[in-house]
């Protein structure tokens, strides 16, 4: 994609070939479904798999991270939503957890006291599946806006891997074991419409690894190298294929990734310009702190 002043946008693969857009929308079903609908132009099949619009919109799926949102401080209080409630709308509960080294405590907001009988109970089914206090890391997504809830993935003191949530008032806690080797260091969950994966994982060696649903099955990506802490990251995904742009401050990185074993399919680099000048700014999207700090601006 880019833009002629004499033209306006130009559509333009990689052997120079110019697309309508029209074109564009058939070459990228899966992309621009809702308008193949609207013109009556959506196939009933793609690489000989039958599919359908509403197959498309439920596997289709998008996912952002940048390093600001790693960087930036935390308060370590999280909201635990009840994942069987019964009801279609998710809601917020009246208190947060926290995991300090004797165990986890379930704080009520309102009076700001800890629950003694949910912490006891919570604690002991996490000590059960052998748990070490306190936690190490602690990734969910505590929002009322999405269809389910899966609680939240936690590392302990030992780096071991735990998935806990609340069903029906009461705890569900499952060990999860890592491939050897895999020393984990940030998690992700998803909770995407179609339920295939549970979350992610990046390891100190910023290897990338898709947990799956159900199995917990832990498989690497051929995603070369992504570091949370710096680069910001993004994915467009369907049921074929992965597009995963990881941003660094040197190149936008493309890579497409195949869907089903996340091997590498193909990648496509564009370097950032080193020629600029020199400024100074009191922000950065590393992290939500306000101080002075020089940069380089690039063309």
């Amino acid at each position: 994609m880019g833009y002629e002043e004499s033209v306006g946008l130009i559509r333009r693969d990689q052997s120079g070939n110019n697309y309508t857009q029209e074109q564009t929308d058939s070459i990228l079903p899966l992309f621009y479904v809702r308008q193949l609908m609207a013109d009556e132009r959506f196939p009933d099949s793609l690489m000989g798999v039958p599919v359908s619009p509403r197959q498309v919109q439920i596997t289709n799926f998008n996912f952002r991270v940048s390093a600001a949102d790693i960087n930036a401080p935390s308060v370590p209080l999280y909201p635990l939503l009840e994942s069987m409630s019964g009801r279609v709308d998710l809601k917020m509960p009246d208190d947060v957890f926290r995991i300090p080294p004797h165990g986890i405590e379930f704080i009520v907001m309102e009076n700001n006291t800890i629950d003694q009988e949910k912490s006891k109970v919570f604690t002991e089914v996490l000590k059960k599946k052998e748990f070490r206090f306190p936690a190490q890391y602690v990734a969910g997504n505590p929002s009322t806006r999405k269809e389910y809830d899966e609680g939240y993935l936690i590392l302990d003191a030992e780096g071991k891997l735990f998935h806990m949530k609340q069903t029906q008032g009461r705890p569900y806690v499952r060990a999860i074991p890592l491939p050897e080797g895999l020393n984990a260091k940030y998690l992700f969950i998803t909770e995407f419409q179609d339920r295939k994966t549970l979350g992610y994982i990046t390891d100190v060696n910023n290897n990338f690894y898709v947990l799956k649903n159900k199995t917990y099955e832990v498989i690497k990506t051929g995603l070369p190298s992504y570091n949370p802490e710096t680069d910001n990251f993004s994915i467009f995904g369907n049921m074929f294929d992965w597009t995963v742009c990881v941003t660094t401050d040197t190149a936008e990185e493309y890579y497409a990734l195949d869907a089903d074993d996340y091997s590498l399919i193909k990648s496509v680099s564009f370097p950032t310009s080193s020629n600029g000048m020199s400024g100074l700014r009191f922000t950065s999207y590393k992290d939500k702190f306000v101080k002075p700090r020089f940069f380089l601006i690039r063309e």
